[in-house]
């Protein structure tokens, strides 16, 4: 649990075989997860097995997409907390502890993989990559007006069970382009969001996606059109984000005065160049110092 709140992890997988208990076992260990769930998604053989040595529980999404297997693990969690990830080795389930942490104040953190010191040796992060997902991630923070946003295709997530009834019913996207629909809707909810940032380490295998550059470009310009689409059909409208917390009004910020009056007023003129006596003024309430304690006071 994290503060009184469960927590479910869910992990999509389809040509992960050689790395998923590896990455169910990391989460296990961090102490903080509660209830791990794998969607296999027409997994490769082999797959399943792996899941069945773990304590994770298995459930399985015969359409074919991570869009369908993500929202599949949405509805199927349990937790307060819902935190998506890959199970191909590219994420740290140690990094659970930097959402969590700011799940106290927001109810969607979205993880970024463009933080060039976190963009371990070997792993798929490219120039094309890297600027591609930044200018997409920009358009939207310009077309929606929201929070700094540098990665639109990291799929290492955090969003709280509010945040996910709010918007679960809209879900329509089945396929590669899923991320972009979680992270619009998310913001035209009025949710408090944060994007932070994750290590990025080399995948364990080949991904079906980014491991090929054509399908990459392919995807790149499916979620473009899907932000413009979306943009349209909502005019850019979100609901007005939910403030954290509201201060009370500035008096009853502000310190009573009888708490910082002093209580100083020269009993005797002072010889020159020698402070008055009774300085430093003490606040009321506080008991006098003495003459040597003031000395050291005043010197550190």
């Amino acid at each position: 649990m994290w503060k009184g709140r469960t927590v479910s992890v869910i992990l999509m997988t389809y040509a992960e075989k050689d790395s998923i208990r590896g990455v169910i076992e990391g989460f296990a260990a961090t102490g903080v997860v509660d209830e791990i769930v794998v969607v296999n998604n027409n997994a490769q053989p082999g797959t399943a097995e792996e899941v069945a040595r773990t304590n994770a529980r298995q459930v399985f999404e015969t359409r074919q997409g991570y869009g369908y297997a993500t929202r599949r693990g949405l509805a199927e969690a349990t937790g307060d907390l819902l935190v998506i990830a890959e199970p191909d080795g590219t994420f740290m389930p140690s990094d659970i502890v930097k959402l969590l942490t700011y799940s106290d104040d927001c109810d969607a953190v979205f993880g970024t993989r463009t933080t060039r010191e976190l963009i371990w040796q070997g792993a798929n992060m490219g120039w094309f990559l890297k600027w591609g997902n930044w200018a997409v991630a920009k358009l939207v923070e310009a077309l929606f007006n929201t929070s700094h946003l540098s990665d639109v295709g990291c799929t290492y997530r955090l969003i709280t069970r509010q945040t996910l009834e709010r918007i679960q019913d809209q879900f329509t996207v089945g396929g590669s382009h899923f991320g972009p629909e979680l992270m619009l809707l998310t913001i035209a909810s009025g949710a408090r969001v944060v994007e932070i940032p994750v290590n990025y380490l080399p995948r364990v295998g080949k991904s079906s996606v980014t491991g090929d550059l054509r399908k990459t470009i392919v995807l790149g310009l499916q979620m473009i059109l899907f932000i413009l689409r979306f943009r349209l059909a909502t005019g850019g409208r979100r609901k007005r984000p939910i403030l954290h917390r509201r201060l009370p009004p500035r008096r009853e910020r502000l310190p009573q005065a009888a708490a910082v009056a002093t209580v100083w007023a020269p009993s005797a003129p002072a010889p020159d160049g020698a402070a008055p006596a009774g300085w430093p003024p003490q606040p009321a309430g506080l008991p006098a110092l003495l003459p040597d304690e003031r000395n050291q006071e005043r010197h550190g």
